[in-house]
């Protein structure tokens, strides 16, 4: 049995290893190592976080490959699968093994929505002192609809979050109060971490005759792009609702989605049925957005019904596109301010379609250099949000200790 003299000791060596920098080892929770929002701004951490430092590994609720896994094994990280979230009697003793076989982690760092109190509580069953959960989504709209057994599960689940998070990340004001409550501001623990990524591919000179020529973008196409999962939360068939009205006005548009998803089968039969073929080209997913942004597209639109913060809203005014966004997406990605302009989803496509051809003129409003020097000094930079996210980490291992 440990003295409190003893603890004390632990606690003061302990504190001086991470003054000398000592190893921080966190576990990020994740669904998979996808092209998605929150993997890609996990990704740009991960390139950019002192690694010699902080140790991050991934557990992951899949067993197929994803986009990311290679990268993450190649930069020092490791995928741990743990893929039976439908079934507790299995995925908690899988959960808390891992954490014994891989450990021990100073952190687990959860960024599965509500599913995160159910990881946490199994964390401080299994010790782990630091337990985050990371809110990257808004979905009360949606969920307010819920039926009375996933109700239930949402009760629960936030309980478990309030009583076995050690930290709660937002990444935004909307994020942080769907997972932590509308009174979040009131307790200390929840906190806003807005998402940085890395500008230095903004400042690629690229010939857009050549980026449109690899997808066979006709030069004089006015191309609307779209960076997104083929999933309901992107509103793809209202994407497609534009793009033909958008298609009468000007003939030369071309619709360019990036991306996969289960909706894709569905989108592709869609554009068929609606005359569209001519005017769309499926990319699939792409590792080169900001090329295709800054090289391909003219405009960038997101009628998403719901988002946390979308990192492609801050991708497509890094490089400097006209950005038409859903009036329910929250407003902390109105960075650019000149370049962004919001649509209510009420709105008929007819009024968007306006909009998007009206935006080709906003595009002279700023340099894309300019754009980037206002992302550049703002909190969307990958240097100030890794600097805040290892001195969270820091700050919550020496308090612990």
């Amino acid at each position: 049995m440990y003295s409190i003299k003893s603890v004390d000791i632990q606690r003061q060596n302990h504190k001086a290893k991470l003054s000398d920098g000592g190893l921080i080892r966190i576990l990020h929770v994740v669904g998979g190592m996808s092209q998605g929002g929150i993997e890609t701004w996990l990704m740009h951490v991960l390139r950019h976080i002192d690694r010699d430092r902080f140790q991050m590994d991934f557990l992951v609720h899949t067993t197929e490959p994803c986009a990311y896994d290679d990268e993450v094994l190649a930069l020092g990280s490791r995928i741990i699968r743990c893929p039976h979230i439908h079934q507790p009697w299995i995925y908690s003793p899988q959960f808390k093994q891992i954490l014994r076989d891989y450990g021990p982690y100073n952190i687990v760092h959860s960024h599965v929505h509500y599913f995160s109190g159910y990881v946490l509580r199994l964390a401080k069953q299994a010790g782990v002192p630091i337990r985050i959960a990371h809110s990257h989504n808004d979905t009360s709209s949606s969920e307010a609809k819920a039926k009375w057994s996933r109700q239930l599960y949402l009760s629960l689940t936030r309980r478990w979050i309030g009583k076995y998070a050690t930290l709660g990340l937002g990444c935004s004001q909307k994020a942080a109060a769907d997972l932590f409550g509308p009174a979040w501001k009131s307790d200390p623990r929840w906190q806003i971490l807005y998402y940085g990524i890395d500008l230095t591919p903004f400042g690629e000179q690229l010939d857009p005759v050549s980026v449109r020529g690899e997808l066979g973008i006709p030069d004089d196409a006015f191309v609307v792009g779209h960076v997104g999962r083929f999933e309901e939360q992107k509103n793809h068939l209202f994407l497609l609702e534009i793009a033909a009205e958008i298609a009468k006005r000007e003939p030369k548009m071309c619709l360019l989605p990036i991306g996969s998803g289960s909706l894709r089968p569905q989108i592709e039969q869609k554009a068929i049925d609606m005359g569209l073929t001519e005017h769309i080209i499926l990319a699939g997913n792409r590792r080169d957005v900001p090329r295709l942004m800054l090289g391909a597209m003219d405009v960038f639109m997101l009628p998403s019904l719901h988002e946390g913060l979308p990192v492609v809203g801050i991708e497509a005014q890094s490089a400097g596109l006209p950005f038409i966004l859903s009036d329910v997406i929250t407003e902390e990605v109105d960075i650019v301010k000149p370049l962004v302009q919001r649509i209510s989803l009420s709105q008929p496509a007819s009024v968007w379609a306006d909009a998007v051809l009206a935006a080709r003129n906003a595009a002279s409003l700023l340099t894309r250099a300019e754009s980037r020097a206002i992302l550049e000094s703002s909190p969307f930079n990958i240097a100030f949000s890794v600097k805040a996210l290892t001195k969270t980490y820091c700050d919550e291992s020496c308090q612990k200790y």
